[in-house]
């Protein structure tokens, strides 16, 4: 197939590119990536500097490529920057999943939809949460997703469409930042190589549902082949907390980890996890990685220097 990823130089973006080159695929980019994020991508595919929000430009994109899917990643993905500037965040993450939607049309190209699970589902919500559930978000970004999401179900009803979501778990994996602000796998595994004390805010008791980014990467191609229209949960069904990540990083380490505690950040849920049976059974797929086994490759891949070119 041709396939557009948009945020394709990003950690789950290059892990997606590097896929659907690998089974053959013909793949187009585009990112608004700096010189030190493009080494994530894969040489074979044709990079386009363009940001989503700038309809003509992605348009004068998708037109030259002409995709059959387009595999929407880029996002504004940090919660604490929606709730100090819901503007900035609505603007990426609502306006550039419209534009997307729109030159997607002009070439009758199926999107595919990096959503939020893990910031969709609100305070209350059943855990784990199944995706009938009516979403209360928390934060801006969860608001914006969800938004997103309205408007690939009502271009799908205008256009006929056969648009769809992914609710994404926390993912992790090698080529995610250890030194940002996002990321909390990869940041403390980079906390525990340095002999620092990594940072826990509130209790530590707050639970997300971690998949590895291989399993995103695996449910990504499930979902191009369906199409399908649907919206998919795409997590493990489990509630992992931060003090179980804490422990797991220690056992990896060779060491017990003791973190430093901080006040807990507003718009973050106290507890997460996904059910996945709906694309267990629409997909036929499931997460396939262990906790302990995706969190070792982590702590391996940083601890061997971090590649950015690292494999799934």
């Amino acid at each position: 197939m041709r396939i557009l990823v948009t945020g394709g130089a990003g950690f789950i973006g290059s892990h997606l590119v590097d896929a659907f080159l690998d089974r053959g695929d013909e793949v187009t980019v585009v990112d608004i990536a700096s010189e030190e994020r493009s080494v994530r991508l894969n040489a074979g595919a044709a990079l386009h500097r363009v940001s989503v929000t700038d309809a003509e430009a992605l348009t004068a994109v998708v037109r030259a490529a002409r995709p059959e899917v387009i595999c929407h990643l880029a996002a504004q993905i940090d919660v604490r920057i929606s709730v100090t500037d819901p503007a900035a965040d609505a603007m990426t993450n609502v306006i550039g999943t419209i534009n997307v939607l729109t030159a997607a049309q002009e070439v009758s190209a199926r999107v595919l939809f990096a959503s939020t699970g893990g910031a969709l589902y609100g305070l209350d919500a059943k855990i784990p949460s199944p995706e009938e559930l009516l979403p209360v978000p928390e934060a801006p970004y969860g608001t914006a997703k969800y938004c997103a999401e309205q408007y690939i179900g009502l271009f799908n009803r205008l256009h006929g469409g056969a648009h769809s979501a992914l609710r994404l778990g926390n993912v992790y994996g090698p080529r995610q930042d250890p030194t940002g602000e996002a990321g909390v796998v990869s940041i403390f595994c980079g906390r525990a190589l340095e002999g620092e004390r990594p940072t826990v805010y509130g209790d530590g008791a707050q639970t997300r549902d971690y998949v590895y980014v291989g399993d995103v990467v695996a449910a990504f191609l499930a979902a191009a082949d369906a199409a399908r229209p649907g919206i998919w949960n795409i997590g493990t069904g489990r509630e992992t907390s931060v003090l179980d990540l804490v422990e797991v990083i220690g056992r990896i380490s060779g060491a017990p980890v003791e973190p430093v505690f901080a006040p807990a950040r507003p718009g973050e849920l106290p507890r997460s996890a996904l059910d996945v049976a709906r694309a267990s059974r629409d997909l036929n797929w499931q997460a396939a990685t262990s906790m302990t086994d995706g969190v070792a490759r982590v702590h391996a891949w940083i601890r061997d220097g971090a590649n950015p070119r690292a494999p799934r």
